[in-house]
């Protein structure tokens, strides 16, 4: 079943260039963070499976397909627990990246950030934190406005 965008992505750029923009802006400061761009395009993409996002998750998959991320991990990102293919980095970010998503009535348990740090500097996780954030705020608009997923080549 097909829906219809409620807005596109273009008329939302060109009524909220602020909104985009700012938005935009906080990718970019991740971006410059020193953490890797595969990691980050992976948490970016289990956030997206999680809320249902289909324009963040096919933008996210055309992103990391560019960059190398392998195959494998794609296709079993959403299993990544049993897996058998993520490091124990992006173990940890994924579980911080899905107890951020999923947010319970409570914060997450107070050794979930323990276990993050085991893996990652603390800068990398105020970096890993804000580009689950500004993520997790993307897919409210796409799904929120339903943006229609850009495929490659389209």
């Amino acid at each position: 079943m097909s829906h219809a965008a409620n807005v596109d992505y273009e008329t939302f750029a060109s009524t909220a260039p602020g909104i985009e923009a700012g938005l935009l802006a906080l990718g970019k400061a991740v971006d410059a963070s020193g953490l890797e761009k595969q990691l980050t395009e992976l948490v970016k993409l289990r956030v997206s499976q999680i809320n249902g996002c289909a324009f963040c998750v096919q933008h996210h998959l055309n992103i990391a397909r560019k960059i190398g991320v392998a195959a494998a991990k794609l296709d079993l990102l959403a299993a990544w627990r049993d897996a058998g293919l993520f490091s124990d980095r992006e173990k940890a970010a994924l579980e911080w990246a899905e107890l951020l998503t999923a947010l319970p009535s409570a914060s997450p348990p107070e050794d979930a950030f323990g276990r993050l740090r085991l893996h990652v500097s603390e800068a990398e996780a105020i970096f890993l934190t804000a580009a689950i954030a500004t993520i997790n705020a993307w897919n409210r608009l796409g799904v929120g406005l339903r943006f229609a997923p850009v495929f490659p080549g389209s």
